[in-house]
């Protein structure tokens, strides 16, 4: 979650927020680039002169700075793991982000709080024993924050040359992959939280639009000077363009600045609801839109909350459709990848429904939070903490706990936007979000007990399916050594029973074209039918030449595969006799029967 004023952070951590343009210095409009500065810009070193120091500045010019020297243990095992820190922190080193270098950082510090409880510790990295590695990944719990501080950490020492060959050994020993135990949600379950987040996300809409067209009458002249409405439009209008309305300067009260005395009589008091809520999102109104972005377009939380706020496309707008151009951005190892979504608002209840709304309840914010130098986000809303003078208490995307509030407030059992992604990618799309296929199947698909229940028929349809395809292409006609007169003699082969076809009601004679016959259990094949049905499976190979494959197929194409395998039974060299023996009856039959002269 960003935060334009630097919060409290860890011990050995501070973060350095990039660059502020002030009020007034000249912002260039929207869609426009800046001007570059004149001087050359250079990235500061990563590791200071104290060797214990790391400044890690990422792309976007964010600043952290990594303190080792206030973690416990030997001085030297610190400036070891500081160089090796400081390493992944240059460009290409590894870590584009500061967000990379934080989440690495929380996992380290563990690691080097355990090593400085060993009786001795390692003075030096390259004092670190396989005893060392192996008994701290035991202490790891079985969980999944414990396997990923293994093999982050591992990931970290692997390649480092001081480390004894044992050592490295131990290192690069395999993580295995812990059972997924994150299920889907039950539809009951997410029609619940989904429900939720639209109620409350819904409300805010509603409450910022009603106070909008009220700021929007004031802007264009409506109300009299004077009047409530229009001293209601100058407190809007005040809080639209610094994020808080106006308030007295010199008077406190419970440490914070007071509403002038005629603002807050029109306003209807100083609280929240009664102030900034009727301009912008609180925490938990953020959180569920957050939700229903999740809900709807199953996307990774991270990339909710960098979501930068989509714009319409230029030929967006046609016949009432319009159509915005969402760039999602997804970390991965080492770098990070964009894609483009394009997601149109055909009217209610389309997806891009959603990105409409989600601009309108976050225009001021947005608007407010770049004109202060802040960065392009979604996801804008206003801190509940009470405000000093000068502090516009915006900030910009969500965190779990910010979720956590908001589902607790709700009613709710729970909310996991993990849980959420799952259920909308394997339940609901059943397609990959952000991931390779393979990832998609093996990690969310399989292991998912509701896509396991839903597969049980689908297979069944497929076994059933195939079943019926095999005896579509395999002989079910008898084979015997019978000489004529065994059974009704017909086109291709004999018949015991022209009343009891699988093709035909019982009891009425059957009318199926005779190419069915070798598909009929009570067909009968005799040495004197081969000849006929040897020259049908030729001319049936010599039609597949001369006709588009596609039609063969239909036609012809499981009669073809009937006859091959009663070739395959029969074996080459009685078909190749067969074949000898054909006569000129035979084939004018044949003729006959592919042209359709016995069609019914």
């Amino acid at each position: 979650m960003g935060v334009l004023a630097a919060g409290p952070h860890r011990a050995g951590e501070r973060e350095h927020p990039g660059p502020q343009r002030a009020a007034g210095d000249g912002v260039s409009p929207r869609g426009r680039r800046a001007a570059q500065p004149e001087e050359v810009h250079h990235r500061p070193e990563a590791l200071e002169d104290s060797g214990l120091v790391v400044c890690h500045q990422d792309r976007r010019q964010r600043t952290v700075t990594y303190d080792f020297g206030r973690l416990p243990g030997p001085l030297g095992l610190r400036r070891d793991l500081a160089s090796r820190f400081a390493a992944r922190c240059v460009p290409g080193g590894g870590w584009d982000s500061v967000e990379s270098s934080r989440s690495f950082w929380h996992l380290l510090r563990s690691f080097v709080m355990f090593l400085s409880e060993q009786d001795p510790p390692p003075a030096v990295l390259a004092e670190i024993t396989a005893g060392h590695w192996n008994t701290w990944r035991l202490s790891r719990p079985n969980t999944v924050l414990g396997s990923k501080e293994v093999s982050v950490v591992g990931s970290f020492l692997r390649d480092d040359p001081r480390l004894s060959p044992a050592t490295a050994e131990a290192v690069a020993r395999r993580v295995p992959r812990l059972a997924v135990t994150e299920r889907a949600y039950s539809p009951q379950e997410f029609d619940a939280i989904r429900r939720a987040a639209r109620q409350t996300f819904r409300t805010a809409l509603l409450r910022i639009r009603e106070n909008t067209a009220t700021l929007g009458a004031w802007r264009q002249g409506h109300h009299r000077s004077g009047t409530d409405t229009f001293l209601l439009g100058g407190a809007l209008d005040t809080l639209a363009r610094t994020g808080d309305v106006p308030r007295n300067p010199g008077a406190k009260r419970c440490g914070m600045w007071r509403l002038t005395q005629r603002y807050e009589r029109v306003l209807g008091g100083s609280a929240a609801q009664h102030t900034w809520q009727r301009l912008f999102l609180a925490g938990p109104e953020a959180a569920a839109l957050a939700v229903l972005l999740a809900t709807e377009f199953g996307l990774n939380a991270s990339t909710i909350s960098e979501l930068a706020a989509p714009r319409p496309t230029p030929d967006a707008g046609r016949q009432g459709v319009v159509v915005y151009r969402v760039v999602l951005i997804k970390r991965r190892r080492g770098h990070q990848q964009e894609e483009i979504r394009n997601i149109a608002d055909t009217g209610a209840g389309s997806p891009g429904r959603l990105i409409t709304e989600a601009l309108e309840a976050t225009a001021h914010a947005r608007d407010c939070l770049e004109g202060g130098g802040g960065p392009d986000r979604l996801l804008v809303w206003h801190r509940t903490a009470k405000l000093s003078r000068g502090a516009d208490g915006l900030e910009y995307g969500f965190s779990p706990s910010l979720v956590r509030t908001w589902h607790t407030a709700a009613g709710l059992p729970g909310a996991s936007m993990r849980r959420i992604r799952k259920t909308v990618n394997v339940i609901h799309r059943r397609e990959p979000g952000q991931n390779s296929q393979d990832v998609h199947d093996r990690v969310y698909v399989l292991p998912e007990p509701q896509a396991q229940a839903a597969a049980v028929s689908v297979i069944a349809d497929g076994v059933t399916e195939a079943l019926e395809t095999a005896r579509r292409t395999v002989v079910q006609a008898s084979l015997t050594d019978a000489l004529p007169g065994t059974g009704t003699e017909i086109v291709t082969n004999a018949c015991t029973d022209l009343h009891s076809s699988p093709f035909t009601p019982a009891g009425s004679p059957c009318t199926a074209s005779f190419l069915l016959c070798t598909a009929c259990p009570n067909a009968r094949v005799a040495p004197h039918h081969h000849p006929r049905l040897a020259y049908l499976l030729q001319v049936l190979e010599g039609m597949r030449g001369t006709l588009a494959p596609g039609l063969w197929e239909a036609d012809w194409g499981e009669a073809h595969a009937r006859l091959s395998d009663l070739k395959h039974r029969i074996g080459p060299g009685v078909w190749a006799e067969a074949r000898k023996a054909v006569t000129e009856p035979d084939r004018v039959i044949i003729r006959q029967l592919v042209n359709g002269h016995y069609d019914s």
